[in-house]
This record gives C-alpha cells, structure tokens and sequence, in this order.
C-alpha cells in the first residue's frame, strides 16, 4: 500500500497532468510511483498500523511488503512526482543483531537510528536479525523526522503488546482471546512497517502465547477460589436460614434476618448454575419450615387467646349479673373469687385485652358503688342510732335510785326500752355503749338490794340464761352489720329462743 502524507499544513499535492496515472512508474525503478491526490486519501503521518500493509498488485518482490512512498511538501508546487526507490541491497554488516530479551518501546523510540534509517533517495530501512528490509519511501522532509514517524508506529506496537502482557499478568479479558491476539502479533510484527526492535517485540508476543495457557490454568484456579468463596457464603447463609428455621422463637427478629439473607444472596455472584439453584433450594426450603413454624406458633396463640376471650366474656356476664344484687356479703365475696379467676386466665391481646378488662370492671364498679351508696345510708343511721342511744344513756345515768328507788327502776325500764327500739350503731361504739348501760342497771339494781333484807343469790340457771340472751343479742348485732341476710335470719332467730329459756328459768326460780 502506498499514501501520500503531508506533515506540514495538509495541502494536497497536485502533480502534472503528464506525471498521474500508471504511467508514472518508471521502468529502472520497477516500483509504482507515488500516487496522485486522485488515486489515495491523505493519511495521517501519526496514524498506528497494528498489521502489516498490504503490497500492490505492483509490488517488485512478493516476499516483501511494498515500501511506503511519502511525496514531499513541495513537489506539488515544483510539478515534480517523486519515484518509488527499488530497496538496496542489505548490508549485512547493517544488521543489528537480534536482542536477548524484549526491549521496551521508550529506549526504542529513543534511538530510531539504532533500528533503521533513511537513504538518499528517501527508502526507509528496518534492521532485523535476517538484515535490513524496506518498509517505505519518506519523502516528505528531513530523514529524521522518517525514522520518527515510522519509530512512533513501533511505539504503538509496543504499546499494544505491553497492555496485552498487562492483561494476561492481571489475568483480565479471556485467555484464549488473549492468546489469539498474541499469536496475531507475533504473525504481524515481523513484517510491520516500522522502526524498532521488531525481532524483541515479536519475542514478547510470542513469549505470551507461551505464557497464555499457564495464565488460563492462573485464571481458571482464581476463578475457582472466587466460586468457592462465593458458594461457601451461601452455603454459610443457607446453614443460618435453616439454624433459624429449627430453633428460633424470635419471630419478628428471625423474619427481618431472613429477608436480609435474600438481599445479600442477590449479592452473591460467580457460581454455577445448578450449584445455585440447590443452595437456594435449601435456603427456600428453611425460609418456608420457618413461615410455618411461625405461621402455627400464632395460629395457636390465636386460639388460646380465643378460648380466654371466651372465658373472659363469661366472667363479664357473671360479674354483671352479680352487679344488681343487694346481697352485699355474699355478693361482695363472689365479686372477689370472680377477680381471682379473671386473673388466672391468660390475656388476648393488648387492645382486646383492655376493652374486656373495661366491661368486667364496669360490672363490678356497678355493684361495689351501690355497695358503698348502702354502707353510707347506713352508717349515717348507726351513727344517729349512737347519737339517740347516747342521749338515752345521758338520761339514765342522772337517775338517783337513793332518793326514790321505784321511780328510778321505772325510769330506767322506760329507758331501756326506747335504748332497745333504737337500731344499730357503729361496731366500734357498741360497747363502750352497752357498758354505759349495764353501769346504770348495776347503780340502780345496788341501790335495790341495799333496801331490802339480801336474799339467797340468784339461780344460776338463770344467770346462764341471761348470759346466753345478752351474747345473742350481741350476735344479732354483728350479724346486722355484715349485711348478710340468712345471717340476721338465724341470729334473730336464736335470739329468741333464749329469750324464752330465759324467761322459763325466772319462772321457776321464782316458784321456789
């Protein structure tokens, strides 16, 4: 192939009419003229060829590529077209002897004199190890700016085998393309039209061809430790998931740590397929046991707050049965045994839990308020009981049996029973009242045995008897302030019947 190259302003060169065309190419020469502005583009001096140009069908010798022509800047304005030069005979004292390693491409391009040169008639020479051989024609200015125009191409070359050494070094792109790419340059190389070391630079290319099967078993082993790195972390994700699927009871925790193992495990990259599909397979398979080891912990757990809802709904409707009850006692007991059993039942949740908590306390708040509306109504009749039987104590306690015995003892009678009429008081009154009482009866009862000749003491039947009837009356009281109705029922009840033992027993002892 041959170009015209302009390395001054780029202006096409112009020939005259009688130079263009096949008949430019002189006979002694036997190599075709440069060509005409009509017959080749422009080419760019700095242009890199990585492959060798390929030689005219008028090329003088087969074996070799034909030499590169370049017209100079101002044959166009002389009329002159320059010739193509015939290569001269190589010198074989010329020829640099073939380097023992591969130079590189800067101490090349450093001395391009070292590698080639430039004759008179402007034929550029490279120096190999079979001697010098043609690789163009300069003739666009001074020979040393030819060699460093064919010197910069070498460059190039070398430039491209350095990256290709590069990358079979960092073990980068794919080896069998590498070493084809290399097998090329070393093909090519040989032949190339540039100037430098070209039997060292051809050496390196095919010293990576060498190289490139050891650089693939170096590619494939690295590959191979970065699948098994990559397997072995899903495999140690897959043991996790699975450790997760058999143990844990964490269940919010263990969900959020499974659906992170998935966006980690899209991470994971550089394994074979069917390796991949049977680790997922496994973590799959733990992530669902998980889902429905989970999925039966609360299915259970929905039932056991199912069945303490239920309970729970029936202690609500007992306590507000309960509620409108009177029965203060025993209802206020059944209202604390329903307590105990609210709490033994578990809970059904937060918010369920609290809404049925409301209704069960509501039940209870209806009948303990009533409870208290009753304790009150009551305890402020005990106390106006205590202040009435205060006021009758007061009055008795300024009887003077001395001065009128009989009038007294009638008084007292009276007293005593309006002090009966009046109805409960306060338990912690009642005594210090009934002491009052019995002080005045013993003050009057003195003065009555004091007047009177002293007779046999009284029967002690009868003494029994009237103990027995005050501590019933006692039992009665108690009874009364406990609210509990069967309770008053039987202690009236027993009230009464030692009333009539009591007043049998005065009778007899009355008869003797």
């Amino acid at each position: 192939m041959s170009s015209t190259e302009n390395p001054g302003d780029g202006s096409q060169q112009v020939p005259p009419p009688e130079t263009t065309g096949p008949d430019a190419v002189t006979p002694e020469a036997g190599t075709p003229a440069a060509p005409t502005p009509g017959a080749a583009a422009l080419a760019d001096p700095t242009a890199t060829e990585s492959a060798p140009e390929t030689a005219a069908p008028e090329a003088a010798a087969p074996e070799a590529a034909a030499p590169e022509t370049v017209a100079p800047a101002d044959a166009a304005l002389e009329g002159v077209v320059p010739e193509s030069v015939v290569p001269e005979s190589v010198v074989p004292g010329d020829v640099a002897p073939a380097p023992s390693a591969p130079a590189p491409a800067a101490e090349v391009a450093s001395e391009p004199a070292q590698w080639g040169r430039v004759d008179e008639d402007g034929t550029v020479y490279v120096r190999t190890a079979d001697g010098e051989r043609v690789i163009g024609s300069w003739q666009a200015g001074e020979p040393a700016a030819g060699l460093a125009h064919f010197t910069r191409r070498y460059d190039d070359l070398a430039t491209e085998v350095s990256l290709l050494e590069a990358r079979l070094k960092a073990h980068t792109g794919n080896p069998n393309e590498l070493k084809a790419k290399a097998q090329a340059l070393a093909e090519t190389i040989p032949t190339a039209t540039a100037v430098g070391d070209l039997d060292g630079l051809a050496a390196r290319a095919r010293a990576m061809v060498g190289t490139a099967d050891s650089a693939a078993a170096e590619s494939r082993a690295e590959k191979a430790a970065a699948r098994a790195a990559q397997i072995a972390r899903k495999e140690a994700l897959a043991v996790e998931a699975e450790q997760i699927a058999a143990e844990s009871t964490s269940w919010k925790a263990s969900g959020d740590r499974l659906k992170a193992i998935v966006e980690e495990w899209k991470t994971i990259r550089g394994i074979d397929r069917k390796t991949d599909e049977a680790l997922w397979t496994r973590f799959a398979a733990a992530r669902d046991a998980f889902g429905r080891r989970r999925g039966a912990h609360f299915a259970a757990l929905d039932a056991q707050r199912g069945e303490a809802r239920a309970a729970k709904q029936e202690l609500i409707a007992e306590a507000q049965r309960l509620a409108v009850s009177t029965d203060w006692g025993p209802t206020s007991a059944a209202m604390r045994s329903l307590m105990d059993r609210w709490k033994a039942v578990p809970r059904t949740g937060r918010d369920g839990d609290d809404d049925l908590w409301k209704q069960f306390r509501a039940a209870q708040d209806v009948f303990f308020t009533a409870r208290a509306e009753s304790d009150k109504v009551r305890n402020s009749e005990q106390l106006a009981n205590q202040q009435a039987k205060e006021e009758l104590l007061a009055e008795a306690e300024k009887l003077d049996p001395s001065a009128d015995l009989r009038s007294a003892q009638a008084a007292l009678r009276r007293i005593q029973e309006r002090y009966d009429a009046i109805g409960h008081v306060p338990r912690g009154a009642m005594r210090s009242l009934e002491d009052r009482m019995q002080a005045v009866e013993q003050k009057v009862r003195g003065a009555s045995d004091a007047g009177r000749v002293r007779t046999a003491p009284e029967n002690p039947m009868v003494t029994s008897m009237r103990a027995a009837v005050t501590k019933a009356e006692e039992q009665l009281a108690k009874a009364e302030a406990s609210g509990d109705t069967s309770r008053i029922s039987r202690a009236r009840a027993d009230l009464e019947t030692r009333r009539e033992w009591l007043a049998e027993a005065e009778k007899t002892a009355s008869r003797r």
